[in-house]
């Protein structure tokens, strides 16, 4: 977070809510209510896109009026959010990957590489 950012929170911000990993919602306060509010995130850490959950997004993106319930009970087959892992340790690594060692396993029935001549 830059200072001016910082700086044009506390002037113009309202906090609207926070989400499990501890990012905060602002809203403008000389356009609420108007047609298109102007709606903004402070990350918590650092600043990455995928961190913030669907109900989130929708809300930020005006397809929702309101913002998220906290704790709003999620449906049976909602898993929970995870944001984008890619080039982090956590990142996923398929067999073969030149990370993981780069040796899959052998491939099955009558595949042949192609070799160059």
């Amino acid at each position: 977070m830059s200072f001016g950012t910082w700086l044009f929170t506390r002037l113009h911000g309202e906090l609207v809510g926070t989400d499990a990993f501890g990012n905060r919602y602002y809203i403008d306060r000389r356009t609420k209510g108007k047609k298109r509010e102007r709606r903004w995130v402070m990350y918590k850490g650092t600043p990455e896109a995928s961190k913030v959950p669907p109900e989130w997004n929708a809300w930020m993106h005006w397809n929702l009026a309101q913002p998220p319930v906290q704790g709003a009970q999620r449906k049976a087959w909602q898993k929970p959010h995870v944001p984008n892992l890619t080039g982090s340790d956590q990142a996923y690594l398929p067999p073969g990957h030149t990370l993981m060692g780069g040796q899959r396993a052998r491939a099955t029935g009558d595949y042949e590489p192609w070799t160059p001549a």
